[in-house]
């Protein structure tokens, strides 16, 4: 009978062509990025920051108080919408200057939002021809959890492709 092992030998890691990386500049997404240095072999990383156009935004708004209108403001290049993009710009040149740090081949890249983050993630992934879409978590519980949609979560049940969530304080 063979000895038990007790090396502990980290398996290799996994090898893919593109790599989607969600990021919103949280630790939780730096973690996310720390994770697929550590554990996934790469041809190249892109860091996608998602910004939500302020049509949508006020959609959303409407849907919840169904007292707002949108009328007018569709297809308008809104000043508010080119900060959003300019921030989301920032964000995720800032996630591939952290990408590259960790010996990552990365590229940044803003998407905007149709509908929730998580759709800027699916259509990104979609967009780039990702392999596989990681995320972060921002651990809510409890009633926090119920008021707030994950978008890990979201990301998870709505792509094509496989996803890897990142949980927070993930080694």
């Amino acid at each position: 009978m063979a000895a038990p092992r007790t090396d502990r030998a980290r398996p290799a890691a996994t090898s893919t062509d593109v790599v989607l990386v969600a990021y919103d500049g949280s630790a939780c997404a730096r973690g996310a990025l720390e994770h697929v240095a550590r554990c996934l072999r790469s041809t190249h990383v892109v860091v996608v920051s998602v910004w939500a156009p302020l049509v949508v935004q006020t959609a959303q708004l409407a849907t919840m108080w169904g007292e707002l209108s949108v009328v007018g403001w569709a297809g308008e290049d809104h000043p508010a919408d080119r900060y959003a993009e300019t921030q989301a710009r920032l964000l995720a040149e800032e996630g591939a200057g952290v990408a590259t740090a960790l010996g990552l081949q990365a590229t940044a890249a803003t998407q905007p939002a149709a509908g929730g983050v998580w759709t800027g993630i699916v259509d990104a992934a979609e967009e780039h021809q990702a392999d596989i879409i990681v995320t972060g978590t921002r651990s809510l519980h409890g009633l926090r959890s119920l008021l707030h949609a994950s978008v890990s979560q979201q990301v998870l049940h709505n792509s094509t492709r496989p996803v890897l969530v990142v949980p927070a304080g993930c080694p």
